[in-house]
């Protein structure tokens, strides 16, 4: 929420007469954003997220058919979605894709990236080609929209990317890893160097959610049980609880959070014998 937004007493909930839509005026740009498996992804999730609170969005994905997928869903909810087609690791194409979401849409004041490709070959077992590659589609792309995004967005912006608790793996390594953790390092810079526009940029630290990422990279369902047990929580995490973190992050409610790395993850993994319940408090 901007500053002349602000109610006059300090007392009162700034929010309070805002209304149930957190995202009402704002326009987006969501890379990765069509739906293409009968799992929802992480970057479909957001798009519905934004569309059900307000926001005009652009669904970006290089497979027409997945973002006329995610723009159906949209109309059909009342909500206004266009499909922009392009391969965000051509900087020609982020540059395109900025412009035809501005031109179509009027403006651009929230931006997310979610676009990833799993890979658990090591560092040093790929081909400089597919390092490239992994690198390119992982890091490289988020950093090429944002640069052409940041000419046209205006003060109150928001921008989220979409990491991955890999980021923080120490071995043996992977390229998957390295892009992610790349990719953390970019948000906190990023943030830091656009905070004196305004612009506020964030990431979303993605634990083992099952949906369409982990179906699509052929992750067994007998992986599921372990994962799930892997959390403090004891439950699975799917891309709604992403969608819900990242919406948090792009709308007015965070206007004061900035460079943040947001795990989600359904609590941390258990590395020590986990004590008895606790049943009653002396």
């Amino acid at each position: 929420m901007s500053e002349d937004r602000l109610p006059d007493d300090p007392l009162i909930d700034p929010f309070f007469a805002a209304g149930p839509q957190w995202m009402v005026r704002r326009t987006a740009l969501v890379a990765g954003g069509g739906q293409n498996t009968d799992l929802p992804g992480v970057g479909y999730a957001i798009c519905m997220l934004l569309a059900e609170h307000g926001a005009r969005v652009a669904v970006l994905d290089r497979d027409k058919d997945a973002a006329a997928r995610t723009v159906e869903r949209i109309t059909a909810i009342g909500g206004e979605a266009i499909p922009v087609i392009a391969d965000i690791t051509s900087d020609r194409a982020c540059a395109d894709a900025v412009a035809e979401t501005v031109s179509t849409l009027g403006r651009l004041d929230t931006l997310v990236h979610t676009i990833a490709v799993g890979d658990r070959a090591g560092v040093f077992e790929v081909t400089p080609e597919r390092f490239d590659e992994l690198m390119d589609t992982n890091f490289k792309s988020a950093w090429q929209i944002t640069r052409h995004a940041v000419p046209v967005l205006p003060r109150g912006s928001s921008i989220v990317t979409i990491s991955s608790v890999g980021a923080r793996y120490r071995g043996p390594g992977m390229v998957y890893c390295v892009a992610k953790a790349a990719l953390e390092n970019f948000t906190e810079g990023a943030a830091t160097t656009l905070g004196p526009q305004g612009i506020r940029v964030n990431c979303v630290q993605v634990g083992a959610i099952y949906g369409a990422f982990a179906r699509r990279g052929g992750m067994p369902d007998d992986m599921r049980e372990p994962r799930r047990q892997g959390t403090s929580l004891k439950t699975e995490g799917n891309s709604w609880d992403i969608a819900y973190a990242a919406l948090f992050l792009l709308s007015d409610r965070a206007r004061w959070v900035s460079g943040h790395i947001l795990t989600v993850e359904g609590g941390p993994p258990h590395r020590f014998p986990v004590g008895p319940p606790i049943t009653s408090v002396p």
